[in-house]
């Protein structure tokens, strides 16, 4: 929850999955950077300061602990996102997509909020 519940501008957040992962939805804000992509396109996209926070799937997907590695070989301050967007969306946060913004109702078996 600390992505959901962070001010405005205090971190990045990083969607690390593959270009179809991100079309069908992502966080709102999130930069789209595959881990793949991260040692070449990092520094023009996320000031060297800042703050990053990675995600990709879920708990089944390592995606995010490369990523994280990735980002922290080029000096910049990480944490994993646990629970990726599948815990995200399972706990009625905001999903954007090429339609726009939404969210759906919270999963009662997961969510951290009533």
């Amino acid at each position: 929850m600390e992505v959901a519940e962070s001010e405005q501008g205090s971190l990045v957040v990083v969607d690390t999955r593959r270009q179809s992962s991100w079309d069908h939805g992502h966080i709102p804000g999130a930069v789209h950077i595959p881990t793949a992509q991260i040692p070449a396109l990092a520094a023009d996209l996320i000031p060297a300061a800042t703050k990053v926070v990675v995600y990709s799937w879920g708990p089944g997907c390592n995606g995010s602990t490369f990523a994280a590695l990735a980002f922290a070989e080029l000096g910049y301050s990480v944490k994993e996102m646990i629970g990726g967007i599948e815990y995200w969306i399972r706990n009625g946060l905001p999903l954007e997509t090429a339609s726009g913004v939404s969210s759906q109702k919270p999963d009662p078996l997961v969510t951290a909020h009533a």
